[in-house]
């Protein structure tokens, strides 16, 4: 069985994390599926999907580990050949990824005691950003 929804997100701009955890939960119970794996993937080149403690002190040491591997007043050649301002965020999003796998039994996602799925926004500007739950099981 799989079962696929789509969902939207508004963000804040470079930094905003938002915890889908929930959502992923609830697409689970509507499968019918007991047992199997989510997968989150969101849509675009600026954002990401991690598993992390949601606590606001761990999302800005994400956010400032990330700035110092890809710093927003980088130099980028996406920035020259583009004109834009957010190179930062590509490569933010290369590191991270797009999408994460989350295996559930009894109809729970099996996350640890303080994990949650969060999107992570790169992109230097407020985004909607859509973001699909793929659940396959039985």
């Amino acid at each position: 069985m799989i079962h696929t929804t789509q969902h939207e997100v508004r963000t804040r701009g470079q930094g905003h994390a938002v915890d889908v955890t929930a959502q992923v939960a609830a697409a689970i119970a509507e499968s019918g599926a007991t047992q199997g794996a989510a997968t989150v993937f969101v849509s675009g080149s600026t954002a990401g999907v991690t598993a992390i403690e949601f606590e606001s002190g761990v999302v800005k040491d994400l956010d400032r580990a990330l700035a110092v591997v890809a710093p927003a007043d980088g130099e980028y050649e996406h920035h020259l050949r583009w004109g834009d301002d957010n190179g930062s965020s590509h490569v933010r999003a290369g590191l991270v990824g797009p999408s994460l796998t989350v295996p559930f039994a009894d109809g729970r996602l099996l996350l640890g005691t303080w994990q949650q799925i969060a999107i992570l926004e790169f992109d230097t500007r407020p985004r909607a950003r859509t973001y699909v739950i793929q659940v396959i099981g039985e």
